[in-house]
């Protein structure tokens, strides 16, 4: 039989859904962003035709507009969702994304588009901030990075397909169909989310929405040394993420020419990471979550060092290339569930606020991060190597700042 939840005393009223349906949720919230993303890849070239886009580097601002609206609107949504719950503000901002995918799809202009993205972007930034806030409402510790590490795997699993899913689309029809698609998915999803996820945030654990209480919990989140510099470390490495995101389709068709192959090799990177989370759930407990997290940040830095070297010496054949990428993406993986419980690790009492305060900082920097890196496309792939290995240093200076020049820490050492 399922287990349902059982949260540590104190935390929150016992889940009434078995523990697979609460992470499978979670994890869902999670995967609508990718899916708001990763989907759309393979259409930019063909939007950008579509809408008179000339520029080939501002199609990204399909992805860029989309990001900054889900980074701006946690800063709201935390503090609302430590007031009123998690449920309420959370079906409110799916709404928001089911009605903005549809619209996407009848857009007239590129204009009209990207400011349907952002509308879009404003709602996910419910599922991102509760998704977290969810399951630090019900875990702490190394259970926690054991969870987000479950819920990592499955979001992981839509980069997998969702290009193909796009390719798929567009085999019998034109790019408005894939945001038909994302509203379609998502209502369903909406519908389930509704219907089963129960409140994780007891009233007696809610805080009054006031301004006074919302920049007292900012400062608590801002000043926390452990928290704000693991938050800054993810953000530089978000941002190397995202500005391969907003390449990926130059570097794939446009440096090395895979045509129709783009989705498969996009599948087989996010498929690895998705590996690498499951690993990293399965070890965390034995090991814990800086033991992992230091040490795929330093094999991250490493790889990237050698991906830029290599880059400025001239082209790098595609073979080396996936090869490296795909082992630092395998570290990405680690860093970013580990890193992720480790920041919220210490602000369990303004969870909301924090989770908000830390997805906006990671989601805007790393949005603004990966859009300099995109642009800076130039026909190669050094910008991009480039980004990569500065991100991981301001990365490893970050994490030496939290734990005061010590890595590989025990849990229960102090910091």
């Amino acid at each position: 039989m399922d287990q349902t939840v059982s949260p540590s005393p104190s935390k929150a009223p016992l889940l009434t859904i078995p523990r697979w349906e609460f992470i499978a949720i979670t994890a869902g919230l999670m995967a609508l962003n990718a899916l708001a993303i990763d989907i759309m890849l393979v259409a930019l070239q063909q939007i950008g035709m579509s809408l008179a886009v000339e520029d080939e580097n501002a199609r990204q601002l399909v992805v860029t507009a989309y990001v900054i609206g889900f980074g701006v609107m946690q800063l709201v949504f935390g503090p609302i969702s430590d007031r009123y719950g998690r449920r309420i503000p959370l079906l409110v901002g799916l709404g928001v994304y089911v009605v903005a995918a549809f619209a996407c799809a009848f857009a007239p202009s590129f204009t009209i588009l990207l400011v349907m993205r952002f509308v879009q972007g404003l709602g996910a930034a419910a599922t991102r901030v509760i998704a977290v806030s969810l399951v630090r409402d019900v875990y702490g510790g190394r259970a926690m990075a054991e969870v987000m590490s479950l819920v990592f795997m499955v979001f992981m699993v839509i980069p997998v397909i969702a290009p193909g899913i796009g390719q798929f689309i567009m085999l019998f029809s034109d790019w408005p169909m894939i945001f038909v698609f994302i509203g379609v998915m998502s209502l369903a999803f909406t519908i389930w989310t509704g219907l089963r996820l129960p409140e994780t945030l007891p009233l007696s654990q809610r805080r009054p929405f006031t301004a006074k209480v919302i920049l007292e919990a900012f400062r608590i989140v801002l000043t926390e040394r452990v928290a704000i510099c693991y938050t800054i470390a993810m953000t530089a490495v978000f941002g190397a993420l995202f500005g391969f995101i907003n390449s990926a389709q130059q570097v794939y068709v446009g440096i090395y020419d895979v045509g129709e192959m783009f989705p498969l090799y996009f599948a087989l990177v996010a498929g690895l990471m998705a590996v690498s989370s499951f690993l990293n759930a399965r070890m965390v407990g034995r090991f814990g979550m800086r033991r992992l997290a230091h040490g795929a940040l330093l094999g991250f830095l490493a790889v990237t060092a050698l991906s830029f070297g290599l880059s400025l010496l001239g082209p790098i054949p595609f073979w080396l290339f996936l090869t490296l990428f795909a082992i630092a993406m395998m570290q990405f993986a680690w860093i970013g569930a580990n890193y992720n419980a480790l920041a919220m690790e210490p602000l369990g009492h303004v969870a909301g606020t924090a989770s908000s305060v830390q997805g906006f900082l990671q989601t805007v920097g790393g949005g603004v991060v990966g859009a300099l890196i995109g642009q800076a496309f130039d026909g190669t792939v050094a910008p991009l190597a480039g980004g990569y290995f500065f991100a991981a240093l301001i990365a490893l200076v970050m994490t030496l700042i939290a734990e005061k020049g010590r890595l590989f820490r025990s849990q229960n050492a102090p910091v």
